[in-house]
């Protein structure tokens, strides 16, 4: 470590975060980003990784992307972020576009500037329109930092700040647990039920077959609405534009963020349907953000939303969660006594491992050798693998060479060596007449 990083961590720990800082020194982390292209960031120090945690998602369609940055620009000759009282050009055409590619009638945009706020307008939104207050979540699920959404997921982000939910008004329940769903949603006084499509702080476990669906109709039967926290599975994540939509399932407001950004300008948004967003007639000034909605955030979320529905960029995506998917697989035949499973879901992926903190030695092992993916905060032997919509077919070999060597030397430094099955060549990631698999090689 050059001396200029070391001084500049000091300060960070002095001024910014001493927590953070630390704890990403003790995982033997020592990043500091400096310059950032595609899918590759460097290090202050000149080390180059390619980026598979894309800031949850943040930058799928890469860091810096060309064409947002210039719609971005190009905008700042006219723009800027605009007030939030009034009406404006590019809120309205952001918001009429949500309306038309978001599922079944959901309508009217909510802005904010995060997802966490996002989340805060949608459980408001429920209340409002049910005239209940109790919140059904998942257990370990995770919605943000703010004052609603803390209190709905794991008590790891609300217990150190006194924010934990009553008992009374948060309910958790365990994922894919239809029955004790049903005991809690049946009782016809939830003013809602929350879930990311697929909990991506836990881990990417996936969806039971008929899972998603069996909520929602309980939720139709009582009253309850369904809210899809679609923040970091979708964007053309899950393969289709919303993760929801690979499922079948129609949800009565859908939050997006991070990716909508398209890693320039921060925005998120609340959509609703008609049938549910009174308040907006009833007192329209009733949520105020002034940052939600930004116009130059709206330019970024336009261009966005445009490049993630072109035919090419889903046969981009099918095409490397097959390439990906099938190489992942052969890595895993070469350590199957520790790298045990492959959550997937197109581009949302959560590995395996068999060992309380083995993520955590993979991800420390992976960024080692030039990749950046990351543990999941609620399950550490599970690793958040997320590649970038438009990887190329040699970037991904080139992270799956990276992946099994990684794999390979965790495996060695947490339960010693063995021979391996076999060494894995380039070719051998090419997946000829393999079909794509996009569930979990193992139970999730």
């Amino acid at each position: 470590m050059s001396q200029a990083k070391q001084d500049f961590l000091d300060k960070s720990k002095e001024f910014w975060n001493p927590g953070k800082t630390s704890d990403w020194q003790r995982f033997g982390v020592d990043l500091v980003i400096d310059r950032r292209e595609g899918y590759y960031l460097w290090d202050m120090d000149g080390k180059r990784l390619i980026d598979c945690h894309l800031n949850g998602g943040t930058y799928s369609l890469g860091h810096r992307n060309p064409e947002v940055v210039a719609a971005v620009t190009e905008g700042m000759k006219h723009f800027d972020i605009g007030n939030h009282h009034f009406p404006s050009l590019m809120r309205t055409k952001v918001a009429e576009m949500l309306a038309a590619c978001t599922p079944g009638d959901l309508k009217y945009t909510i802005y904010a500037s995060g997802g966490g706020e996002a989340i805060d307008i949608a459980l408001k939104t429920a209340r409002h329109a049910t005239q209940r207050k109790k919140i059904i979540s998942i257990v370990r699920a995770y919605h943000g930092h703010t004052g609603l959404a803390v209190k709905t997921g794991d008590q790891r982000f609300s217990k150190i700040f006194l924010s934990e939910g009553s008992e009374e008004e948060f309910i958790q329940v365990p994922f894919n647990d239809l029955d004790a769903m049903e005991r809690e949603v049946m009782k016809g006084d939830a003013a809602c039920v929350i879930m990311e499509t697929i909990p991506a702080t836990y881990g990417f476990p996936m969806p039971q077959d008929g899972y998603l669906q069996a909520v929602r109709d309980m939720c139709t039967k009582t009253g309850a609405l369904y809210i899809a926290d679609e923040v970091q599975t979708g964007l053309g994540r899950c393969g289709d534009l919303w993760g929801i939509d690979t499922y079948g399932v129609i949800p009565d407001i859908l939050v997006t963020g991070k990716g909508l950004s398209g890693g320039v300008y921060p925005i998120a948004a609340t959509v609703v349907s008609e049938k549910y967003a009174g308040w907006l007639s009833e007192d329209g000034f009733a949520h105020m953000t002034t940052f939600g909605g930004a116009e130059l955030g709206c330019i970024a979320a336009a261009k966005v939303l445009e490049i993630c529905q072109r035919p090419e960029v889903k046969s981009m995506v099918e095409y490397i969660s097959r390439h990906l998917g099938y190489g992942l697989r052969l890595i895993q035949a070469n350590y199957p006594d520790f790298f045990v499973g492959v959550r997937q879901r197109a581009t949302v992926m959560g590995l395996e491992f068999d060992h309380p903190e083995g993520a955590m030695y993979v991800m420390k092992a992976l960024y080692d050798h030039g990749v950046w993916a990351i543990f999941s905060t609620l399950d550490p032997r599970i690793l958040q693998f997320k590649p970038g919509l438009l990887c190329d077919r040699d970037m991904c070999d080139e992270i799956l060479n990276r992946m099994d060597t990684a794999v390979g030397q965790a495996r060695k430094e947490l339960m010693g060596s063995r021979p391996k099955a076999g060494t894995l060549m380039k070719s051998d990631f090419l997946p000829t007449g393999q079909p794509q698999n996009q569930q979990s090689a193992s139970a999730a």
